[in-house]
């Protein structure tokens, strides 16, 4: 049984990639410019001769970045900007995500191939457990409210597949939520991304003494959140869409 599939890159010549490399738990892949020292060849000037090694395990996968100089990237496109750096040297450095992209800077130019992992295994709760009380909610949100909607608008671009994308200023939310929220205006939708920041406990409320420090970038820090510990996944995108296409969804 294969454990991980490399995807090599598209080529110059027709554009698309060389087809799929598959590895067994414990197969090694070299990488780089040389053809004769690799089993998949990067061509461009830019690429070490050398430039890394890929090797399997069971659930997960290792990359060894053998270039002298340059960092790798390795992004997650499924987790919204979540990424791990690959210092020059660096051997053996564990990758957890099921979907990545390996980006090699390369004379001006970032080259990117990907590599799929297998689909990681869960606990399932079983229904049974020790007597006490229940463990409180990291995070307590209704994706009923309003307020959710705001925050998957905000979260949108970046769930999209664009882990850099800019986000949507507070005119484009109001324009994304008019379909579902025909009353919402800048003043409702910035009520509710306040009321963000002090549900989510970035900043103190109202009623608090301590007013805390100026909550600079409040948007940005609403949607770092937000993606890093899941309170809006891709799914939760559909609270955006019309009621017809939520039930065509179902």
């Amino acid at each position: 049984m294969y454990s991980i599939i490399v995807v090599p890159p598209p080529t110059a010549e027709d554009g698309r990639g060389g087809g799929q490399v598959r590895l067994a738990p414990g197969e090694r892949l070299t990488f780089g410019r040389s053809a004769a020292d690799n089993d998949l060849r990067i061509p461009h000037d830019g690429v070490s001769r050398r430039a890394g090694e890929i090797t399997a395990q069971g659930a997960f996968w290792i990359l060894s970045n053998l270039s002298g100089r340059h960092t790798y990237v390795v992004e997650n496109p499924e987790g919204a900007g979540e990424h791990i750096k690959v210092g020059p040297g660096r051997l053996d450095a564990p990758v957890p995500f099921e979907f990545s992209r390996i980006v090699l800077p390369a004379a001006g130019d970032l080259l990117s191939f990907e590599v799929w992992a297998p689909r990681h295994d869960y606990r399932r709760p079983d229904g049974t457990g020790p007597d006490g009380d229940t463990t409180a909610p990291a995070f307590s949100v209704d994706r009923t409210k309003r307020y959710f909607a705001v925050l998957a608008a905000l979260c949108e671009p970046r769930l999209r597949g664009e882990p850099h994308a800019p986000l949507p200023t507070v005119d484009q939310v109001v324009d994304r939520l008019r379909p579902t929220w025909p009353a919402a205006s800048r003043t409702s939708v910035q009520w509710n991304i306040d009321y963000l920041a002090v549900k989510l406990r970035l900043k103190p409320g109202p009623d608090t003494a301590d007013t805390g420090p100026r909550l600079n970038g409040k948007k940005e820090s609403l949607v770092s959140l937000a993606l890093r510990f899941d309170l809006v996944r891709e799914d939760d995108l559909v609270v955006l869409a019309g009621a017809a296409a939520r039930r065509a969804a179902r």
